[in-house]
């Protein structure tokens, strides 16, 4: 359920044909991805943060489920820390959040990707309008975690992040320019979802059923998206410097993460 809730394509992007065919093959992403996160809360690299051409401004789809995620690790009582850009780094100070700028992948027990770029087939990084984005990317901590035997996840919603070369072929074939922008890092888990932040929210809603504990009990999405919108992050569809994500109305983030918690409270009674 939980899947399917995080998988609604309101935006209309076409990850629904995308989601079916890879729920098909693997029906279970979303348990066993919080069954990673459940092993290996340790300590935890989370990496996040989208830039918009042509401003190459990061988004704010993706923040907002990093922090979700790190503050989930911390009341399983681990430590969380964030790789990302200065603009993010300053939209999320607020929240008490670790940050950290040259990681030794070494030390973390598992890393997660979260609405940021991964590589196309030529090398280059593409937004989902099919026009480059030319500034610094950090697929390759993702790449570096796995040549370490380090677990991996990666969330994201059009086919271009890190962690969707493992349904390179599914970009292809369902997503619009997918030949072009499709990424090929790979995660050894991979969670799908409409909106990243919503597959954010969707692996601690099913971490906290796993784990018989709401890892997130108070979360006012209204709030943290004005907060990051206020500090300068932007509309990943849009471009423009308002409260939404991917062109939705905080509204709609409001009742999925209404519903959501509603799933957690039904699943934990």
């Amino acid at each position: 359920m939980i899947a399917h809730l995080i998988n609604t394509d309101v935006g209309r992007r076409g990850v629904l044909r995308v989601y079916l065919d890879y729920r098909r093959d693997n029906p279970n992403f979303l348990n066993n991805s919080a069954k990673m996160l459940l092993d290996n809360y340790e300590r935890v690299l989370i990496i996040t943060g989208f830039p918009i051409p042509p401003s190459m401004r990061a988004e704010t789809d993706g923040p907002p489920g990093a922090l979700a995620v790190a503050k989930a690790i911390e009341a399983l009582g681990g430590k969380a820390e964030i790789l990302t850009y200065p603009e993010v780094r300053t939209a999320l100070e607020p929240f008490g959040l670790r940050f950290v700028e040259e990681p030794e992948l070494s030390g973390y027990s598992l890393v997660i990707a979260i609405e940021t770029p991964g590589r196309a087939p030529n090398g280059k990084y593409y937004s989902m309008g099919g026009l480059e984005i030319t500034r610094e990317t950090f697929d390759w901590a993702v790449l570096e975690a796995g040549e370490l035997g380090i677990p991996t996840i990666g969330i994201g919603d059009g086919g271009n992040e890190a962690g969707m070369g493992k349904i390179y072929d599914l970009v292809r074939r369902y997503v619009p320019r997918g030949e072009v922008i499709a990424s090929t890092v790979e995660t050894d888990e991979l969670i799908l979802s409409a909106v990243s932040n919503w597959g954010a929210y969707g692996l601690v809603a099913e971490a906290s059923i796993e784990s018989g504990r709401k890892l997130l009990p108070d979360w006012d999405e209204r709030t943290i998206v004005r907060i990051i919108s206020k500090l300068g992050l932007i509309d990943g569809v849009s471009g423009q410097n308002t409260a939404t994500v991917d062109g939705i109305s905080t509204g709609i983030h409001d009742r999925i993460v209404e519903l959501l918690n509603a799933l957690v409270d039904e699943a934990l009674r």
